[in-house]
């Protein structure tokens, strides 16, 4: 296992230069950048921008300002972000606890409830209790995330006045108490977190479903059952151990979504995030915020596919990675 985690990694920093320059590349393809926007600005002088596109080495040919980008960043070096006008390392430091704490929040509710609504529906098959946890994941699957969020909004800000609207924290917050502070939090944090949650537990409730329906009609599971063993023992040390191996998968997968955020609702929201800190910069054209979000994704996404690759072989004695 450990030479496979070390040639994995290996792996990984190849596929982040390709990253990198697939990444670099599709940003100079666009047209324009931030700086020759503010050309059209009369109230810039015109020496003024194109000092900052030379000390910035936006006038050298392209594959010299990768050359450049890429020697800074093998320095911990993510460059200077056009918009702020501070480094982007720090930039995005400001809004990643908040986009952190809120994915955190929504993938926990999410596995609590949605692995023993899929146990429990897999169990109870065709029953009335089937169907409606059947019918609920279909409308949280098909129901836009930007419009349950409006909803949450109109009936829990709005009509009943005991959720925040918006943002991050409320006007008096540094006036209260610990615990003032920390209920403060978590009510803003409410909305957000379920409306993240809602169409990924509906998903992973039906894989769940699917997975324990499909164990549960092996051979091993019968003749179990037919040894007397408790159903309990059937369902959670036998069943369950065997339908998991997806949903590990799948929880790379989340692993690697942790640091991004969700533009759309954030904008919605007014949530100070990852999501609606990239919608701006790549609105911008600030490169340097762009490269730097689109790597951390890029190495959040190998990490977690190597995440879940070393949970398989935990998990499954089966696996075994030669």
């Amino acid at each position: 296992m450990g030479a496979y985690i070390v040639r994995r990694i290996l792996i990984t920093l190849v596929m982040l230069l390709a990253a990198s320059v697939l990444g670099f590349g599709v940003m100079k393809l666009t047209p324009g950048n931030y700086f020759q926007r503010l050309l059209q600005d009369p109230r810039i002088r015109r020496a003024y921008v194109e000092q900052e596109i030379a000390k910035r080495g936006l006038d050298k040919p392209v594959y010299h300002q990768y050359g450049l980008w890429l020697w800074r960043l093998g320095r911990a070096d993510m460059g200077t972000s056009f918009i702020h006008n501070r480094p982007a390392a720090d930039v995005i430091a400001s809004r990643l606890a908040n986009t952190l704490i809120m994915n955190l929040a929504a993938i926990t509710l999410t596995w609590l409830v949605a692995i023993p609504l899929g146990i429990y529906a897999a169990v109870h098959q065709y029953r009335w209790s089937d169907k409606l946890l059947s019918a609920l994941s279909f409308v949280g699957m098909s129901v836009p995330g930007f419009f349950l969020a409006l909803l949450l909004m109109w009936i829990f800000a709005g009509m009943l006045g005991v959720l925040p609207a918006g943002g991050l924290t409320s006007v008096d917050h540094d006036q209260l108490s610990p615990l003032g502070k920390l209920t403060d939090y978590v009510a803003h944090l409410a909305i957000p977190t379920v409306v993240l949650a809602v169409g990924a537990l509906a998903s992973l409730q039906r894989i769940t479903r699917g997975n324990m329906l499909e164990v549960l009609r092996q051979q091993y599971i019968v003749t179990a059952r037919a040894k007397g063993l408790s159903e309990h023992r059937v369902i959670y040390r036998h069943a369950l151990r065997n339908a998991i191996n997806p949903l590990i998968t799948i929880f790379g997968y989340e692993f690697a979504h942790l640091f991004s955020g969700a533009a759309l609702m954030e904008i919605i929201l007014n949530y100070p995030g990852m999501g609606m800190l990239m919608f701006e910069a790549i609105q911008a054209k600030d490169e340097p915020m762009v490269m730097a979000g689109f790597m951390m994704g890029a190495l959040m996404l190998l990490l977690g596919n190597l995440l879940a690759d070393i949970l398989l072989a935990v998990a499954d004695p089966r696996i075994s990675y030669q």
